[in-house]
């Protein structure tokens, strides 16, 4: 539970007229100003940093200017995830509009890995002759792919933001705010993110050239659903340049404009005007990136950007096709490895699983490895096994810093690369056993036993006479939600549960009372995939929600959402 000084919560409420407990909330989020809490909550796209400040900006652009003016063959080499995918599309459609010879390449997930390699030099970039490799959401490790670039006289340019080593590849210009020697002060940024902040140096350039005299000048502002999408798929801090660009997004992806992500909107069921980045996270995101992990993340950018309704249409509903069929692998590794654990208790004892299997589907081990985290929270590793060579994906909770705990381990790996909550690598069959007694140290070197104890940040007590529409809609000025801006959690005691009802599969729908002093609140509820225990319970001694409008045929209703109870 937060306890935020009373004299900062009352001379912020006095100096910005918000209600006490918005205050409250603000204060628990470090910002403590009346000129701090209007920036946050009324943020501009005006109010981003410079991109210019980003270490090698100036060296990419013009070496992209060049290749643009020159007529040179430019090749976009993109990851398979969202935030790889809304980067490739963001450089594409950026660099069509400008006249530029431009083409994309995305490995497939399984059968080329990630990232790019030597061999898509020697059987890719040399044939088709291409003067100019502009890496997206991937790279930063890529010393020998950009080393093979160099002998054929292809320029790279790396956008990237994954952790990086000192050991900077030798590329023309290594774009990553994660650099050692990066003073932009931008390192939160998804890899789309750092694309778009290149296009917008790069548009400045092209202006000055005199080039929009010729042309219409694109409007970069129509990009920011893409780059809200990849960011929120990415889950990256939601604070500073991600929640303004974040925010600007969603309000596109709600007004349609976008054929490819109308057609996602419809075939996942939500309603534009109640989306939010939640929706994006759990709902869009994963079916985009169902492209990658079962087919090829081609049909996501075609997806993307696709101009013709019908044809949108047809590609969201493959995409929807191919994320049951991941549904499918996904709880059957799950199953597979529940039954594992019952059988070995034991594994629970420690604070690091590392299992593998031959077999296991590569492209949903990610997904797998995330849930298995959140269930257990502890970190995870997951590896799929085939001819002595297994591939496996890391997730871990805040508080653990993967990427270091993997670089720890590296004599183990053949290779590894991601950011401190999730990550992948590769490893010989026969090393596994000498990775998962390191990986096992290393976790207990760096972490207290109670880091993997799931905590709840409650934002303060709130009492249910207490709420009103004015406050749902204070607290909803504080979106998006996600990492670095969680959505405000509350306490309530002593609540009654009125009247009740399944609805669904397993959810659980309420109207709620509580009496404080001469007052008995009402207000409804929603408890989703309540547990067997709570559906029975009809009065609580203490429960933990959240407040969100229910927008249902027309209407706006202020409900609680239930997240634990007592």
């Amino acid at each position: 539970m937060h306890q935020p000084n009373p004299d900062m919560v009352e001379t912020l409420r006095a100096a910005s007229g918000y209600h006490p407990i918005t205050a409250a909330v603000l204060i628990n989020r470090n910002i403590s100003t009346r000129r701090d809490a209007e920036k946050f909550l009324r943020t501009s796209l005006h109010d981003l940093r410079s991109p210019f400040t980003l270490q090698d900006m100036e060296p990419a652009v013009n070496r992209i200017l060049k290749a643009i003016i020159g007529g040179e063959k430019i090749l976009i080499f993109g990851d398979y995830d969202v935030d790889g995918v809304t980067s490739v599309v963001i450089l594409l459609n950026f660099l069509r509009d400008v006249g530029a010879d431009v083409s994309y390449y995305i490995p497939h997930r399984i059968t080329e890995g990630y990232s790019i390699q030597p061999g898509h030099i020697v059987q890719h970039a040399r044939p088709h002759q291409f003067d100019l490799i502009i890496t997206a959401d991937c790279g930063s490790g890529s010393h020998q792919a950009v080393e093979a670039a160099n002998r054929f006289g292809i320029d790279v340019i790396i956008t990237d933001h994954h952790n990086i080593s000192e050991d900077i590849p030798s590329a023309l210009a290594v774009i990553n705010p994660k650099r050692h020697d990066c003073q932009a002060g931008l390192h939160d940024l998804a890899g789309v993110g750092v694309a778009f902040f290149l296009l917008i140096c790069l548009r400045t350039r092209l202006r000055e050239t005199g080039l929009w005299d010729e042309r219409p000048e694109p409007n970069l502002k129509e990009y920011c659903d893409l780059v809200a999408l990849g960011t929120i798929a990415d889950m990256v801090p939601l604070i500073d340049e991600n929640r303004i660009l974040s925010r600007a997004g969603l309000e596109l992806i709600k007004a349609g404009h976008r054929p490819g992500l109308t057609a996602l909107l419809d075939a996942s069921a939500i309603r534009n005007q109640a989306l939010s980045a939640d929706d994006v996270a759990f709902r869009l995101a994963p079916r985009l990136n169902a492209a990658g992990r079962m087919d090829h993340a081609a049909r996501a950018v075609e997806l993307l950007i696709a101009r013709d309704t019908r044809a949108a249409a047809k590609t969201a509903h493959t995409l929807n096709l191919l994320n049951r069929k991941r549904q499918d692998l996904e709880k059957g590794i799950l199953a597979d490895i529940q039954r594992f654990i019952d059988s070995n208790p034991s594994l629970l004892r420690q604070r690091s699983l590392v299992l593998y299997r031959p077999g296991w589907h590569v492209g949903v081990l990610g997904i797998v490895a995330s849930r298995m985290m959140r269930d257990y929270h502890r970190p995870v590793v997951l590896i799929s096994l085939q001819d002595g060579v297994g591939k496996g994906s890391a997730r871990s909770a805040e508080g653990l810093n993967l990427y270091d705990a993997l670089a720890a381990c590296e004599a183990y790996l053949e290779g590894f690369g991601g950011h401190a909550l999730a990550a992948g690598l590769q490893i010989r069959e026969e090393n596994i056993a000498d990775f998962q007694h390191a990986f096992e140290l290393e976790i207990q070197r760096t972490t207290a036993p109670e880091t993997l104890v799931p905590v709840l940040q409650i934002d303060g007590e709130l009492d249910l006479a207490a709420i009103s529409d004015d406050l749902v809609d204070e607290l909803e000025s504080l979106m998006p939600f996600g990492t670095g801006n969680p959505e405000p959690l509350f306490l309530a005691r002593k609540v009654k549960v009125v009247n009740a009802k399944i609805v669904g599969r397993n959810h659980r729908r309420m109207m709620l009372s509580q009496s404080s002093g001469y007052r008995t609140a009402t207000i409804p509820a929603i408890h989703f995939n309540v547990p067997d225990a709570d559906a029975q319970k009809f009065h609580f001694e203490q429960m933990v929600f959240r407040l969100q409008w229910n927008l249902w045929n027309g209407k706006k209703t202020a409900q609680i959402v239930i997240e634990d109870l007592q």
